[in-house]
C-alpha cells in the first residue's frame, strides 16, 4: 500500500480517524515513511520522525550497527540506506569491491549499481544470473511497497545492464527466498563462496532506522573461511 493507492480526498469517503489509519497500516505492515504519508493524506500530522544517521539521537543505533559490522569479521558485512547506498562496512568489504571501476566507488556508492554494472562486480560473480534475479525481486518488492520513484528508476537502470560476457545460468543450491542467498565471487585469492543474509531493526520508531539494512556474508565452504581469516590476519 502507498499514497498512490489511496487518496481520501479523491474517493469522496469520510476521512478515517487517526487510530484507524494507524491500525490499518500496522496490520498491513506498511513502512514508516508510507505511514507518515498516509497520515498526512488523511489530514493528520506525521507520527514517525526521520533523522539523519549522524543525528546525536541515533548515536546508540549507529554504535550498534558498527558493532555488528565489526563483530562479523573476518567475514564481509555492510549497511545500506533505503536507496541501497552504502552507509558503512567492515574491513572485509573492500576485498569484494576490488577491481570495480573507480567511478562506481565514488560516494554515494550504490550497492546494486556496483554489483550489477558491467564495469563493476558483475563479471566476478559466478552465479550472476541467479544473483541478478534475487536483487531484482528484492527491489521490485520495495518499489511495489513504497512507489519510490528513485527505486523505480534504479530498477529500470539495472534491468538495462547487459549480462557479463560468458555468463551462464548457474544456480547454486541453498537459496531460501527472503532468508538466505548463495553467492560465489571470483577474487585474486580464488573462488569464494558465501551465503548472504539481510538484517533490519526489529522495532524501529524512526524512519531512517527502519530503512537501514545490514547485509552479512557467511562462508559457505572451508576454503572461503580460511582465505578470509588469512586476509584479516594479514591486514
Amino acid at each position: 500500500i502507498s499514497t498512490r493507492h489511496l487518496s481520501f480526498m479523491e474517493t469522496g469517503r469520510s476521512v478515517p480517524s487517526r487510530e484507524m489509519v494507524l491500525r490499518l497500516t500496522e496490520r498491513l505492515d506498511v513502512p514508516l515513511r508510507e505511514r507518515n504519508a498516509l497520515l498526512v493524506a488523511a489530514g493528520y500530522a506525521p507520527m514517525y520522525r526521520e533523522r539523519k544517521l549522524d543525528d546525536p539521537a541515533l548515536a546508540a543505533a549507529r554504535q550498534a550497527v558498527e558493532l555488528i559490522l565489526k563483530s562479523h569479521e573476518p567475514y564481509p558485512a555492510l549497511a545500506m540506506d533505503r536507496h541501497w547506498n552504502l552507509v558503512s562496512y567492515n574491513r572485509l568489504v573492500p576485498v569484494l569491491m576490488a577491481g570495480a571501476d573507480p567511478s562506481l566507488l565514488q560516494a554515494p556508492v550504490n550497492v546494486l549499481r556496483l554489483s550489477l554494472h558491467p564495469q563493476g562486480l558483475a563479471p566476478q560473480i559466478a552465479n550472476i544470473t541467479q544473483w541478478r534475479t534475487h536483487l531484482f525481486e528484492r527491489l521490485r518488492q520495495q518499489v511495489a511497497a513504497t512507489a519510490d520513484p528513485v527505486l523505480a528508476a534504479l530498477l529500470e537502470e539495472l534491468r538495462a545492464y547487459p549480462m557479463p560476457e560468458g555468463a551462464g545460468n548457474q544456480n547454486l543450491e541453498g537459496e531460501h527466498p527472503g532468508v538466505v542467498m548463495p553467492f560465489q565471487f571470483r577474487t585474486a585469492h580464488g573462488l569464494l563462496s558465501f551465503i548472504s543474509t539481510t538484517t533490519i531493526f526489529g522495532t524501529p520508531v524512526d524512519v531512517t532506522l527502519q530503512e537501514l539494512a545490514l547485509e552479512t556474508f557467511f562462508p559457505a565452504d572451508e576454503f572461503t573461511r580460511v582465505v578470509l581469516q588469512q586476509i584479516t590476519a594479514a591486514g
